[in-house]
């Protein structure tokens, strides 16, 4: 049978957040692991392959930062000692014009970003604080049995569960009438009949910043990314364990502050 337009994107919205989803992507998982077991080398690629990509997304949206702090310097300076109430982005005839306010509740998506879509890169640099009680103390062999059960016990449920209720988050912002995570496809097939697009422009303040779904949109980036670490971290971990402590750190590409600032790296 084929579907409408309509049913099509309930289709989507319903298979997005369904276990037959998470059948499928576990299934991959526990294939490339099977595969990695046997084939060492291409387990390393997977790692490589991961890691680099959270290295890139994270070490290029690390640049919001520096875009937050020299967008609120010029609204600082626009409003308090020339009087603008407006800034206008492009070229005569197309420019973006919006009120200052919404540039200021705008520094907010800056942030955003840097949390969301920076936590991996975070994580493969060894950045995120940690409370150690025991990890510091145990074996090479013990370290990495933890890593993996961290990786399976609780990195991994957390992306899941997350990623849920986040994908239906979404679509509740993109669509109507609602949607939610107890819905059957036979009810969102129901409900295709009324569906319409109605993308979420509300905001905080009249003149406000009104593009708040671009929150949830990252909140969904958020949990593939760190279930993709996730993955990684596993294989990692599994490989430093049978490869021996000398494997520790393979392939890591982390950053450096440069020669001669070693003693700086790791204290922040």
């Amino acid at each position: 049978m084929e579907l409408s337009e309509k049913q099509q994107i309930m289709w989507i919205v319903y298979h997005g957040g369904s276990s037959a989803l998470l059948a499928v992507v576990l299934g991959i998982f526990v294939a490339l692991t099977v595969i990695g077991i046997f084939r060492r080398e291409i387990m390393w690629a997977y790692v490589r392959v991961l890691e680099g990509f959270a290295n890139t997304v994270g070490r290029f949206f690390a640049w919001a930062g520096l875009l937050m702090v020299l967008q609120q310097i010029v609204i600082v300076f626009l409003q308090r000692i020339f009087r603008v109430s407006e800034i206008s982005l492009g070229p005569l005839g197309y420019a973006f014009t919006k009120d200052l306010s919404w540039w200021s509740e705008e520094l907010k998506l800056y942030n955003a970003m840097i949390v969301a879509l920076c936590a991996t890169y975070t994580f493969v640099q060894g950045g995120h604080v940690r409370v150690d009680l025991v990890y510091s103390g145990v074996s090479h062999r013990t370290k990495r049995m933890i890593d993996m059960a961290g990786s399976l016990l609780f990195m991994m449920p957390v992306a899941i569960l997350t990623w849920k209720y986040a994908w239906f988050f979404m679509w509740r912002s993109l669509i109507t009438p609602a949607t939610s995570a107890s819905d059957t496809l036979e009810r969102l097939m129901l409900k295709a009949r009324a569906v319409r697009w109605n993308v979420e422009t509300i905001g905080f303040s009249p003149n406000g910043f009104n593009a708040y779904i671009l929150f949830k949109v990252l909140l969904v980036a958020y949990c593939a990314m760190i279930f993709l670490q996730a993955m990684a971290f596993f294989w990692r971990s599994y490989l430093e364990l049978v490869e021996g402590e000398a494997s520790a750190g393979k392939y890591l590409d982390k950053d450096t502050l440069g020669e001669g600032e070693e003693a700086f790296e790791g204290t922040h």
